[in-house]
């Protein structure tokens, strides 16, 4: 970070990491990825090269995963007051939207709706519309732009260079920079990140890494022509004046959204889950997998009595339930428990196969009782789950999984940003 700093680059880390980010398939916003964004934030925040954090990167893609955008939401929310909380000077929390037609209007607006303290700081758009020798106006980036004119947050282009015309990445020409940098556009976009640095299986790098050896490749020298070439004017921060300062409408929730932007998902707080757990006398397995704790909430979650009301999540109406936050052992162990009391603490309603065990309850510290009584307050312990369709990215392909009435079967991760190369001073890293 201090070479980076040292060379005038900015950074904008991603809070996620392939096993520990917002899933589209499977979305939630719990106690382990709220440790992981704000450690993420401790460990940068030193850093004065920092100036922000994306919370996602293309978790709602198309119109299967519009519901994951309230656990994104609700991530950028709680990053950024834990950044206030701390007293770190200011770093920004955005999100990376993909440039899907059916959807990109709605997560545009439902980022920068609401609340402000539930907004995005900043918007980066990944963008591949301008491939080979296209234009302002055919590429589309004329309607993109006249799209953002209005927006109250800075925007810009996280991912950009198509590679899908002129033979691959090597037949790139970046033509796209010059109206990127030019009168038409900066004023509404603050420039962006060609993507991306490092050659991998894509065909998408500027340069190759070898042990120490870093070599660029055919397409660097057509992106730093390009690069060199242009001349965005500039604002003094210090009398630069905001225009946009008011937030949009949030999407109606129907078929096409299914996100309400309020309530978002609950602030995990490992105390709530802590005091849950205390006082339950039937619990799971700690030593059971994803794929085994999935059929497990599929088969208690549908007997009687609603065992699973305190973990659900519904986005369409913001209901989310008490423990919703927690881990997904004690999730199960609420609902087993719950269960369990529901047929009069027969021991024969704590086994689910081996899977679930007696035990003597801890008790709960004193401090429990107004810790799960204001959780509760605030999160009804009632709720249903929500469903999603499989779908493909539109760079790598990569299969989706379904999940209906049981929202923690199907764990496939979403990989994050890799190191991209420098427009403007500045660089996305994956930690």
């Amino acid at each position: 970070m201090g070479l980076l700093d040292a060379a005038g680059i900015y950074v904008i880390s991603d809070l996620g990491e392939p096993d520990l980010s917002i899933d589209r398939t499977n979305p939630e916003w719990n106690t382990q990825l709220y440790s992981r964004y704000t450690a993420v934030v401790d460990s940068m925040s030193s850093y004065s090269n920092v100036i922000g954090f994306f919370a996602g990167n293309e978790v709602t893609n198309n119109l299967s995963y519009t519901g994951a955008s309230a656990f994104v939401k609700a991530a950028v929310r709680d990053t950024k007051a834990y950044i206030k909380s701390k007293g770190y000077r200011e770093m920004g929390v955005g999100y990376a939207a993909d440039d899907d037609a059916s959807v990109r209007a709605n997560v545009a607006a439902y980022f920068n709706c609401g609340d402000v303290a539930d907004q995005i700081d900043f918007w980066g758009y990944n963008i591949y519309e301008w491939c080979g020798d296209s234009t302002y106006e055919s590429s589309g980036y004329a309607n993109r732009t006249a799209e953002f004119e209005g927006y109250s947050v800075p925007a810009f282009f996280a991912e950009y260079g198509c590679n899908t015309q002129g033979g691959g990445a090597a037949g790139r020409k970046f033509t796209e920079v010059a109206a990127l940098y030019g009168p038409d556009m900066s004023p509404v976009f603050s420039g962006g990140f060609v993507y991306e640095y490092f050659e991998e299986t894509n065909d998408y790098g500027l340069a190759s890494v070898d042990g120490n050896s870093v070599s660029t490749l055919a397409d660097f020298g057509a992106w730093q022509s390009q690069i060199a070439s242009v001349t965005p004017s500039s604002v003094n921060a210090a009398s630069y004046s905001p225009t946009n300062t008011v937030g949009q409408s949030c999407p109606t929730v129907n078929a096409d959204w299914q996100a309400a932007a309020t309530p978002l998902p609950p602030t995990p707080n490992q105390a709530v889950c802590t005091c849950m757990m205390s006082t339950l006398s039937c619990v799971a397995n700690a030593n059971s997998n994803g794929t085994e704790i999935g059929i497990l909430f599929g088969q208690v979650c549908g007997y009687p009595g609603n065992p699973c009301a305190g973990v659900y999540r519904n986005t369409t109406t913001g209901t989310y339930g008490a423990y919703s936050m927690c881990n997904a052992t004690e999730q199960l162990s609420y609902a087993f428990n719950t269960y369990y009391k529901g047929q009069n603490s027969e021991a024969s309603a704590c086994n689910f196969g081996g899977a679930a065990a007696l035990i003597k309850a801890a008790g709960a510290a004193s401090s429990c009782s107004s810790i799960i009584a204001q959780a509760t307050a605030s999160n009804p312990v009632s709720g249903t789950s929500t469903g999603a369709a499989s779908s493909t990215s539109k760079k790598s392909d990569a299969s989706g999984m379904t999940y209906g009435a049981n929202p923690w079967v199907g764990k496939v991760f979403v990989v994050g940003f890799t190191l991209v190369a420098v427009l403007s001073g500045a660089v996305m890293i994956l930690l």
